[in-house]
């Protein structure tokens, strides 16, 4: 969850001037939350509005670092503001876990997850069933977060029956029944929403040509069973406190595979990964960031939820959009996957006819979203109207 403020200087009605604007982003300080405002960031100073993105020096310093696909040029426009922080444990993660706005501006939520999971939490919440025609039952909640999330989510709910509007980074052509729902579910009959996702790049800056994995890819043919393995520890609350975690792999595991594939152990290029022309699939947990980078690159997905809204995203890439397959359903999370089941969906995925339909359904929708976002486009439009709305004059 990430909140956008729009401040707008008043001008004597006698003048002539331009309301001037200037976009305070407050990032939830967790990576994902960090990456998408700085995308969202960079769109809107694309428009030479100022943009302030607020935040603890570390996470400010995070996003930079990690400010994947953007030029230096992208993210000298983004004005940082560091908001000092003391220091914190950050003890390794535990496998056996069982786990008011102010008045004088408009304020906007910026919404992180796809819009079929929030609106199936917001229908959940009111204890009737989902309206809309789903292929199957939605997955359970249940083991998806613990007390102490929910309870933070708790808390959000009373303030934000003060915004202006909500902003998704989804596209209304993969999600246009809920976000309709969305829209109806406006308590207050004048708030607006804008569909304006996917807000990634697309196209990237060549200062990320010399990485290792990438300069790999330029090496390999065309959708083959080879792998980036992608293997790095929970970050820490200071990704840039010490050494990163690295988990162990059998010895000699890494020379094993060498000319099959390579282990990165460092922050991953993901988009510019997807993007690749030697990319076929992508094995992931379906967090939204993984899930519209994929949609967006035309890249199908073996899908392994962890928790969060990932299981719920799975069935809308698996079962709803169909350019994906599951390698482990929610239903089973206690249970063990054996390397069988991941050899099995791998092949389904990247050596058959199924995976050749399902790959042919994800090109053809990612060519359709990349559209989406260009000049006339439908996600482009509802930037566009974004934009016109926070600028217009104060007595519109």
């Amino acid at each position: 969850m990430g909140s956008l403020t729009n401040h707008q200087n008043q001008h004597d009605n006698k003048s002539t001037e331009q309301p001037h604007v200037a976009v305070i982003m407050v990032p939830f300080p967790a990576q994902g939350h960090l990456n998408q405002l700085i995308q969202l960031s960079s769109l809107i100073s694309s428009y030479d509005i100022p943009v302030y993105y607020v935040g603890s020096a570390i996470h400010n310093r995070q996003a930079k670092v990690r400010a994947n696909g953007f030029s230096p040029r992208d993210i000298a426009k983004i004005h940082f503001h560091d908001l000092p922080t003391p220091s914190f444990a950050s003890p390794p993660p535990n496998p056996n876990s069982s786990n008011k706005f102010p008045a004088h501006a408009e304020s906007y939520v910026f919404n992180c997850i796809s819009a079929l999971c929030l609106s199936s939490y917001k229908w959940e919440n009111k204890g009737i069933p989902f309206p809309i025609e789903l292929p199957k039952e939605l997955p359970s909640t249940e083991g998806c977060v613990t007390d102490e999330v929910q309870s933070f989510a708790a808390l959000q709910m009373e303030p934000l029956k003060y915004r202006a509007g909500d902003i998704y980074n989804t596209c209304r052509l993969i999600e246009a029944p809920y976000l309709d729902l969305l829209d109806k579910e406006d308590e207050t009959g004048n708030r607006k929403s804008w569909a304006i996702g996917p807000i990634l790049p697309t196209k990237f800056s060549s200062a990320n040509k010399s990485i290792k994995c990438l300069e790999w890819l330029d090496k390999q043919e065309a959708n083959k069973q080879k792998f980036i393995w992608v293997l790095r520890d929970a970050d820490k609350g200071n990704v840039f406190d010490g050494e990163v975690r690295r988990a162990k792999l059998p010895e000699g595991f890494e020379d094993r595979v060498k000319g099959v594939g390579i282990v990165v152990r460092d922050w991953a290029p993901q988009p510019e990964i997807l993007a690749h022309p030697s990319t076929g699939g992508f094995m992931s947990h379906c967090g939204w960031n993984s899930c519209i980078e994929s949609i967006t690159m035309g890249v199908p997905i073996a899908a392994w939820p962890m928790h969060s809204d990932q299981p719920r995203n799975t069935m809308l890439v698996a079962d709803i959009l169909k350019i994906g397959l599951v390698v482990r359903e929610w239903t089973q999370r206690e249970e063990l996957v054996k390397a069988s089941t991941i050899e099995n969906v791998v092949k389904r995925l990247m050596a058959s006819e199924e995976g050749n339909e399902i790959r042919k359904r994800a090109e053809e929708l990612g060519a359709t979203v990349r559209q989406a976002t260009e000049e006339g486009g439908v996600s482009r439009v509802e930037l566009d109207s974004f934009i016109a709305h926070i600028t217009r004059d104060n007595d519109e």
